[in-house]
């Protein structure tokens, strides 16, 4: 007697090699449709008809999944978890000088500066750029420093950031665009850190009694 032949398995697809370029055509669609926040590893999966394993596999987490939908190199949430560890003091050093390394970096920042530039004209875009900067830097930063009114002083810590970003990568501002690492930190990183640990304003000295 002939053995039957097995029927398909079903289920989700396993990880073939053009499963991954499949995930990311899903993921790039949902996320520029639904924006970053609403977006899941699940929906993604479900979407794709993938195992959400395999996602993670393949890419790490959703912020993985988000740089590569892009085509990003470096992924700013990524970059950024790097210098979180380490004293706070000079946590916007830190911050500063692995944010301008990756962008100087011709084979990194060049895809950074067509997300920066697409955002400026096509509004989706735009709102999954600022929520993915809301939730995964300026929340991540919020957390790390703690503190009164930490969400907001991270908010503004991170529009230092932003502001040297645009002025050196997208503006050129001279001569700002020409400044090596250590002298853009040397002139930057004293307003970034009282944005982000902002001191109580000094006392002025009494004034002398008129003669």
């Amino acid at each position: 007697m002939m053995n039957k032949p097995r029927p398909a398995a079903r289920g989700r697809r396993t990880g073939k090699p053009e499963t991954r370029a499949e995930i990311l055509a899903v993921a790039r669609q949902r996320f520029l449709a639904d924006g970053y926040q609403n977006v899941t590893l699940r929906s993604i999966a479900t979407e794709a008809g993938v195992d959400v394993a395999l996602i993670s596999y393949f890419f790490g987490s959703k912020k993985g999944v988000f740089g590569a939908a892009l085509a990003l190199s470096a992924n700013p949430p990524e970059v950024l978890l790097k210098a979180l560890p380490g004293e706070l003091e000079t946590l916007p050093e830190r911050v500063l000088r692995v944010m301008v390394t990756t962008w100087d970096d011709p084979a990194h920042g060049d895809p950074l500066r067509v997300m920066i530039s697409a955002a400026t004209q096509d509004p989706d875009v735009a709102r999954l750029l600022r929520e993915l900067i809301e939730q995964e830097m300026i929340g991540r930063i919020a957390e790390r420093v703690g503190g009164p009114d930490a969400r907001g002083r991270a908010a503004a810590f991170g529009t230092h950031v932003a502001g040297v970003i645009i002025a050196r990568y997208v503006l050129a501002l001279e001569p700002l665009a020409s400044m090596s690492v250590d002298e853009l930190i040397r002139h930057l990183a004293p307003g970034a850190r009282l944005a982000l640990f902002p001191s109580r304003p000094a006392r002025r000295p009494p004034t002398p009694p008129r003669s």
